[in-house]
């Protein structure tokens, strides 16, 4: 196979996975009112790939097939492929508004970053990083979308997993000669709705204890397989909606996000990559290099999300004139300053990305992590500024159906501004809306808060990783130098 287009990613949806939504279980994910405007999206994006003027830039040939595959799969060999990549990436995601951060993209790159320190996962016993290696070709090959889960559920957060009196947390519980059973349960699977595999990988730090390793492995299996299912939050979908613009962007673009449970699920040999290995866990995303490939990825994300809130700011306070007072002209200009940054850290990392095992091109980390660490609380002001410029206007704006409802003269002269008529007013106020102040956005500041991880967490990894001494033997020299400069005692106290 090759690069798919929308229509076989949405008949690959067509199969026996156990989806549970407000309490029943969903039949049909392309066609649930609830679903259906994710699915579509997503096979708007793969339709991209195949469109003639694009194809070129979204698809490379297979290095095993000779066929179009998905550029996101790419292990880039030069500085150039990171470049590539990007441009691929940000035409999705500026398809979506940056909105869909889970889009395959995420998991096609982290994937690929694992799989190229397949050696890394070898053991003696199986070969678990061949197994990798394959599976990476597979979905390369087969263009499936992946859901992940990192992380157990919170039940008891005062301790650590491996410490904790219960069976909540998915864990290792027999062997046989095909795999293994796994019975538990992980959280946040977001897109598990619309996936055709989950990928579970190892989060949190596990203390090598007895016992630990029951929860230390990584492994992925399909979205049907039986004994697994997903219980999911309610959707963000509006249902019964007068317009589908009165919602524009969460009428298309909510993810979902769901608790995997896994029933005594067996797990085959050949779909694990690690089994019962604390060391191997620990750290993992770090150690092989598959970070700075993601995060690479979600800084294009947010590349793409802080153009759409910028750009959206800006037409809100031009429709008023809102833009001409000085005050309204400083948010503006911090939106400018959120989405240069972005731009510059991704371009930073590409400049200074280096080659690494088997020559495959790794961004630099220290750009990236800086886009890690700032652009949640970054989000979180671009839809307070949002908010502020449109005001009560955001709250006023009526339903875009009002607009060829019987009212529809009041709508027309008393909603139009100085410098848009009615029509264009009332879209881009609930588009405003949607993605500043609805329960939409408010998931996606949410999600943008732990979109990589704890950040207190990230925080002190951060700390830990930084290549502190150059800097404090900045200071130390600084002082040395000033001592080496004093006066003999008695004499003048100028410097020499």
């Amino acid at each position: 196979m090759a690069a798919r287009s929308g229509a076989e990613y949405l008949a690959g949806l067509a199969d026996d996975r156990e989806i549970w939504l407000d309490g029943e279980r969903v039949v049909n994910v392309a066609e649930d009112p609830r679903l259906g405007g994710a699915a579509h999206a997503i096979a708007e994006l793969y339709d991209l790939q195949l469109r003639s003027d694009l194809i070129d830039e979204m698809t490379y040939e297979s290095p095993t097939t000779g066929d179009r595959v998905g550029l996101s799969y790419i292990e880039p060999r030069r500085a150039r492929d990171l470049e590539r990549r990007r441009a691929m990436v940000k035409r999705w995601m500026d398809h979506t508004s940056g909105m869909f951060g889970r889009s395959a993209d995420f998991m096609n790159i982290m994937v690929t970053g694992l799989a190229t320190a397949w050696a890394d996962f070898d053991r003696p016993e199986r070969p678990y990083g061949r197994f990798l290696r394959a599976y990476y070709e597979q979905i390369r090959e087969d263009d499936l979308v992946l859901t992940h889960t990192l992380v157990t559920p919170q039940f008891d957060r005062s301790r650590p997993v491996e410490q904790q009196d219960n069976d909540v947390a998915a864990h290792v519980v027999g062997e046989t000669a095909e795999g293994w059973i796994v019975r538990g349960a992980r959280m946040v699977s977001t897109l598990c709705a619309h996936s055709d595999e989950m990928f579970v990988a190892p989060s949190s730090y596990l203390a090598n204890d007895e016992g630990a390793d029951r929860f230390a492995f990584c492994f992925a299996l399909p979205i049907s397989t039986p004994g697994m299912r997903f219980v999911c939050r309610p959707s963000l979908t509006p249902q019964g909606a007068a317009s589908a613009m009165d919602h524009p962007l969460s009428h298309r673009l909510d993810e979902l996000d769901g608790m995997v449970v896994f029933d005594d699920v067996l797990v085959p040999w050949e779909r694990t990559f690690v089994y019962r290995d604390v060391e191997m866990c620990n750290g993992l995303f770090n150690r092989t290099g598959a970070m700075e490939q993601v995060m690479h990825q979600f800084s294009t994300k947010n590349l793409a999300k802080a153009e759409f809130m910028m750009g959206l700011a800006f037409r809100v306070a031009e429709t008023t004139n809102v833009d001409h007072h000085l005050h309204v002209q400083g948010m503006l200009s911090e939106l400018i300053v959120f989405a240069e940054q972005v731009r510059s850290a991704l371009r930073a990392s590409e400049a200074d990305a280096t080659p690494g095992r088997d020559g495959v091109y790794s961004p630099a980390s220290m750009p990236l992590w800086t886009v890690r660490q700032t652009f949640p609380q970054q989000f979180q002001r671009m839809c307070e500024i949002v908010q502020i410029i449109g005001a009560g206007g955001l709250v006023a704006v009526p339903s875009y159906a009002e607009l060829d409802g019987p009212r529809s003269d009041d709508v027309e002269h008393y909603f139009q501004a100085a410098n848009a008529g009615a029509r264009e007013r009332i879209r881009l106020f609930r588009l405003a809306w949607d993605a500043s102040s609805s329960g939409f956005a408010g998931r996606q500041q949410l999600y943008e808060r732990y979109y990589s991880g704890d950040p207190v967490r990230l925080a002190a990894a951060l700390f830990d990783l930084y290549d502190k001494d150059p800097y404090k033997d900045r200071i130390d020299h600084l002082l040395d130098d000033l001592e080496s400069r004093q006066s003999p005692p008695g004499a003048s106290r100028a410097f020499q």
